[in-house]
């Protein structure tokens, strides 16, 4: 699965993009354009741009003004992401950090870190969680 995520450039904002196409698929079964600016608290025509850098490298699809739909490399990718916060939020709350504060701080530790430390972090969370 790492192998995907490094075969595919993304950067910190498309990474955010992806990870919530995934989340609001989830909740609201579909997914436009304005649920998309209004989840991540930016304007649609920067979501629009980040759709079509999302659709050059076959993450998403998207008919002109349907719905965001993912691909199953977008999928594969987007869950990854998920996961990747999911744990960091999780390693953070064993810590004592609040869940809104993790949450936020989970958002910002996800795109640095090494496969290396993420490891290790899942490993202290198992550990903790017993």
């Amino acid at each position: 699965m790492e192998g995907v995520m490094n075969s595919i450039k993304l950067t910190k904002s498309l990474e955010d993009y992806l990870e919530m196409v995934l989340i609001l698929r989830k909740t609201l079964g579909k997914v436009r354009v304005k649920d998309l600016a209004s989840a991540l608290s930016v304007k649609m025509p920067s979501v629009a741009k980040a759709v079509n850098l999302l659709k050059q490298q076959k993450l998403v699809n998207q008919e002109s003004y349907g719905d965001i739909e993912l691909t199953t490399l977008g999928e594969t990718t987007a869950k990854k992401i998920l996961s990747r916060h999911l744990l960091l939020k999780n390693f953070l709350m064993n810590i004592g950090v609040t869940e809104e504060v993790a949450n936020e701080e989970a958002c910002l530790m996800e795109h640095i870190l090494s496969p290396e430390t993420l490891d290790c972090i899942e490993t202290f969370n198992k550990k903790f969680e017993k």
